[in-house]
């Protein structure tokens, strides 16, 4: 594979003429290069006029390369050609090299140019590029490459050093100024007048190529730039300053420069659309370790997503609902002592269940994108307000209150798919993750998302149980103690909502949700139903392995209904979709689906697994079946006729409030099922009963709480069902 390189265009501000003085004492050997032994002319050529000068050498260098491998390429020193061609008149400076040793194993090849600042004549740029393609070398071809690279970057980084300190030579001999080329002026006509005397022209001397790359590590035929203090604008657009890399980006390897430089010309040259900021550019390349393949990857498919969805509109088109604005319990609050905007989220007081039913999860989901592209607007400000880079942000979350209500499955399940979003499309961008007051349900949580989250992501994330965040190398190490807020013992407001459950009149149908104008996923978790009288809802799971568990979570919306479980040998017809009883309406959208035939007997062709349970409008119920059989399970939700009262022929209140609410004989399911494995049931069961006592539980309670009662033997059915009302 060929190694590239590419650096940033950096900047001396010195003139032209000036920095060519310096370059020129770097030859014919330079005692701060210690690989760079000697060089010989090979040729050279002087224009009559002395504005052209190109010299070729040979440069002798001495690799830092163990001595075996040395004894078995048989060498002791690389040699390398380097052509350089000084252009006085256009005050450029271009400089070839390639290896000779070894030139048909190893391919090394290196150009560099000086030129004058486009915006500042007096100023000079300098741009170098290499790369280095090795076909074979003795079986070290990967030992040969990291030895290169190394030298390489090291070579970059002093050949800046080296035209610095001859320059402050060239100063402390009192040379300040060379002047320009200028063209002999041939003498006028003999006439009376004498010419007036030109400025004196430059000698025409000879410019010592900086000697070529050594196995690509050679020394700075990369002659490299100088520093300005502050960033240039005056760098072509399609280019990178030094300068604006080191006060905007940070401080960079110089092959992570190059990886910068190549990805974005890259994407300058092929890619159809917005260019991403050079910042969110190198989150991307940092996420892959500066893979190029990898980084451009991911990248490309972020963008595809960006454009795809409108998220570069997102901050002026997305308008939080009123029910986040109440509930939602996270919100920005000033920054930490490294100057990264802070986020602050009380996840233990908020209703997890409550947001995704009343929301769904797409707007939940569009509301954390949101949140993560102010984040890198605020970013941006930071960097400004501060003086330093500032490319990510820190993260506060107050579990207090946290229990196993969170862990309803479903809404963890919409977690892990935020969390799936955020990775790809928003990669370092957390600088830090204070994770505070984590009760004993809290390692659950972390089992489940943690696989989810990157491993460099992981290592930012810091714990604290109970107070220890009060302690020493707790929250003060990291925020400053004035704008500690105030629940968590500071004196500084912190403006974001308590929270709350979020009221049931609240929650929103399937149906509902999908009338919005939001599709950042294809699918839904929760699925709706619609239960007459005569027409139950109906839906099919195929077991392969027995002792799998069934899983559900249902919300009865309207309506009472029976919930059953049914087990069949056999797979029922296709889906009905027919006239509704008596009714004569047509179920609407397909949500109301027969499986259960007319001809079909109960104890013949199909059996119940399990006792009917009788739900109320309003409840919450979740619950849990282990299978003992292979085949077909149908889970049924049917009308709930109220049954007439055994000692009068009266009708009792609550039947006739029953029949009132539900005078259409119309009842409404929203549910989400989902088969485990027997092994990761008992893993969940496991994890769970690991925490102690779960008696307490009460709302919400989610699959995964009541897994812990489902202990019973793989060969024996049990179903766990809990409802909250």
């Amino acid at each position: 594979m060929v190694q590239k390189y590419q650096s940033p265009v950096r900047v001396y501000k010195h003139p032209f003429e000036l920095v060519m003085a310096a370059y020129e004492r770097r030859f014919p050997t330079c005692p701060l290069i210690p690989m760079f032994v000697d060089s010989d002319t090979v040729s050279e050529f002087k224009s009559e006029d002395g504005a052209v000068h190109v010299i070729e050498r040979r440069c002798k260098l001495d690799v830092d390369a163990p001595r075996l491998l040395k004894r078995i390429a048989g060498v002791d020193y690389v040699y390398f050609v380097q052509k350089n061609s000084l252009n006085r008149r256009e005050r450029t400076l271009q400089i070839e090299a390639h290896n000779e040793t070894f030139s048909s194993r190893v391919i090394i090849k290196e150009f560099c140019c000086y030129t004058v600042h486009p915006e500042n004549e007096d100023w000079t740029c300098f741009e170098q590029s290499a790369s280095l393609d090795i076909k074979s070398f003795f079986g070290f071809e990967s030992t040969v490459e990291k030895i290169a690279m190394k030298q390489y970057a090291g070579s970059i980084k002093k050949g800046k050093e080296i035209i610095e300190y001859y320059l402050k030579e060239l100063e402390d001999e009192g040379v300040a100024f060379i002047p320009r080329w200028s063209p002999a002026v041939a003498p006028p006509a003999p006439v009376s007048i004498t010419a007036q005397p030109e400025h004196p022209v430059s000698a025409a001397i000879s410019i010592p190529a900086a000697c070529a790359k050594e196995s690509h590590s050679s020394k700075e035929a990369l002659g490299a730039p100088g520093s300005p203090a502050e960033p240039l604008t005056g760098t072509p657009d399609d280019k990178l300053d030094a300068d604006y890399i080191k006060r905007y980006l940070g401080d960079l390897m110089p092959l992570q420069e190059s990886c910068l430089i190549r990805l974005r010309q890259w994407l300058q040259e092929t890619h159809k659309g917005k260019i991403p900021k050079d910042e969110h550019i190198l989150r991307f390349l940092r996420a892959r370790d500066f893979n190029m393949d990898k980084a451009r990857e991911i990248l490309c498919q972020s963008l595809t997503w960006r454009k795809q969805h409108q998220v570069d509109y997102l901050l002026e088109t997305w308008s939080s609902p009123q029910v986040l604005q109440d509930y939602y319990t996270g919100g920005w609050h000033h920054h930490d002592k490294d100057g990264r905007p802070l986020y602050v989220l009380r996840l233990g007081q908020m209703d997890t269940k409550g947001l995704v039913r009343a929301l769904g999860e797409e707007s939940l989901l569009r509301h954390v994108l949101s949140i993560n592209e102010e984040g890198l607007r605020r970013c941006e400000e930071n960097t400004k307000v501060f003086g330093r880079p500032i490319s990510s942000w820190t993260c506060l979350v107050d579990l207090e209150g946290l229990n196993m209500r969170h862990l309803w499955r479903p809404g963890v399940k919409a977690l892990l798919r935020i969390i799936e979003v955020v990775e790809a499309n928003y990669p370092e961008t957390l600088g830090r993750l204070l994770i505070l007051r984590a009760p004993r349900v809290f390692p659950v949580l972390w089992t489940l998302v943690s696989p989810f989250i990157d491993e460099n992501t992981r290592k930012k994330f810091l714990i604290y149980a109970g107070n220890d965040y009060q302690g020493p190398g707790g929250l003060v190490d990291y925020i400053d103690k004035e704008i500690i807020p105030d629940f968590l013992g500071g004196d500084c407001m912190c403006e974001v909502p308590e929270g709350g459950v979020v009221p049931k009149a609240l929650y929103r149908t399937a149906e509902e949700l999908e009338t919005e104008d939001i599709r950042l996923w294809t699918d839904t978790i929760y699925q709706s139903g619609s239960v007459f009288k005569g027409s139950p809802h109906e839906l099919l799971i195929e077991i392969i392995d027995a002792s799998s568990v069934i899983t559900w979570d249902f919300d009865v919306c309207k309506g009472d209904i029976v919930f059953n479980i049914f087990h069949s040998k056999r797979a029922p017809q296709p889906p009905k979709k027919d006239t509704l009883g008596a009714h004569s309406i047509t179920s609407p959208g397909g949500n109301n689906v027969q499986l259960i035939d007319k001809s079909w007997q109960l104890g013949l062709d199909y059996s119940m697994v399990e006792s009917p349970l009788i739900c109320k409008e309003g409840e919450s119920v979740q619950g849990s079946h282990v299978t003992r059989w292979p085949g077909f399970y149908i889970l049924q939700w049917k009308f709930h006729n109220m049954p007439a009262c055994a000692t009068t022929s009266l009708p009792r209140v609550d039947d006739v409030l029953a029949t009132l609410q539900v005078s259409s004989h119309k009842c409404k399911v929203m549910y989400y099922t989902e088969v485990l494995g027997s092994e990761d049931f008992r893993n969940a069961c496991y994890d769970v009963e690991s925490l102690g006592s779960m008696t307490s539980l009460e709302s919400s309670h989610s699959g995964f709480s009541q897994l812990s009662a489902a202990t019973t033997s793989s060969s024996q059915s049990h179903c766990s069902s809990m409802i909250s009302r």
